[in-house]
């Protein structure tokens, strides 16, 4: 049974908590790995599962996610992914790729015992990147809406296992990426020919297709977070589909974007709050504070909760050079440490 401390590590770390956001520069997991371990790996920070789309198709997030599907194969088209009646070279690329990521996983995180995060691509942004046979984006059909859902939760739940598998003592946590929810529900993807838009999708139909994979994601004993875009993030979608996080970059969320992302904290969802940013020279440690305790001042948010805050880079960290990813995050964990101070205050 786990310990109350567990309890509340499991959703993001306790106070002062980091993370990165899954993508790293280079192409040596094992590197990787042990970067991720290294930095992120003593409590309360929150290591992650290491991408590495630097080793090409099959280790870019949708090629990654699109291999946990069950029973609905892809391969790799010049315009990009698209389902297949069989799995092809690029998909079994994809496999042995995370394959190899999570034993090199399994060695750096021997003996962990704490949060570990996983990122996917949600089914809404893997519909509207990944093509059907006839060559339109599947968002636009129903019946491959119904089946994506259904044939990612199951995935999800079998990597989830293998995972805790792999480390016992790992709270597993599974970061949802769901970039294109707002193109989604307002109609803006463009079709293949690039002369028009594709119907918008019923926003109960989003609804009901990430609550199942959230669902699942419990099912299968792991945490779920959706990670937004910035720009137009959907809050309430989050919080009806009642995800224990919701990560995305804080800096340029006006004041109804922290209007709503206070209802957000209100509602019992904590903040994986992208404050740092990546290829830019890194701001102070007072000055990456700043970015989220000001505004949350601001809408009337206790100073306590900031403590439930999980401090991340603002974007992945695929196009740094390797040797500035140990710099940055501690730039960070210097930051999440400030932070936790601050939540006394």
């Amino acid at each position: 049974m786990a310990t109350d401390e567990q309890e509340r590590a499991a959703p993001g770390g306790a106070a002062g908590a980091v993370t990165g956001l899954g993508p790293m520069p280079g192409e040596d997991p094992r590197e990787a790995a042990r970067t991720v371990l290294g930095e992120l790996g003593e409590a309360p920070h929150v290591p992650h599962l290491a991408q590495l789309p630097a080793r090409g198709p099959g280790a870019d997030p949708v090629g990654r996610t699109a291999a946990l599907l069950v029973d609905l194969p892809v391969d790799l088209q010049p315009a990009g992914w698209r389902f297949v009646d069989a799995p092809g070279r690029d998909a079994r690329r994809a496999a042995s790729f995370l394959r190899a990521d999570l034993d090199e996983l399994a060695e750096a995180a021997a003996g962990w015992s704490g949060p570990l995060a996983l990122a996917v691509v949600g089914p809404w942004s893997l519909l509207a990147a990944v093509e059907l046979a006839r060559g339109e984006r599947s968002v636009s059909d129903p019946g491959a809406r119904r089946d994506v859902v259904a044939s990612l939760a199951e995935g999800i739940r079998a990597h989830v296992a293998d995972v805790r598998r792999l480390v016992p003592g790992a709270q597993v946590l599974v970061q949802v990426e769901e970039p294109s929810v707002p193109a989604v529900l307002a109609g803006r993807l463009p079709t293949q020919s690039g002369y028009g838009t594709l119907r918008a999708v019923p926003q109960a139909e989003v609804r009901d297709g990430l609550r199942a994979v959230l669902d699942a994601v419990r099912a299968a004993g792991a945490r779920p977070v959706v990670r937004l875009a910035a720009e137009e993030p959907p809050l309430a979608l989050v919080r009806e589909v009642g995800a224990d996080a919701v990560a995305l970059d804080v800096r340029g969320l006006g004041a109804l974007g922290w209007e709503s992302l206070a209802a957000t904290v209100e509602a019992g969802v904590r903040v994986w709050a992208g404050v740092l940013p990546v290829l830019a020279d890194p701001p102070s440690v007072p000055a990456l504070v700043d970015v989220l305790r000001v505004p949350w001042r601001r809408v009337g948010l206790p100073a306590a909760l900031l403590a439930d805050v999980v401090l991340t880079p603002v974007e992945g960290l695929q196009a740094l050079d390797p040797a500035a990813v140990r710099p940055l995050l501690g730039r960070l964990r210097e930051a999440g440490a400030a932070v936790a101070e601050s939540s006394g205050d």
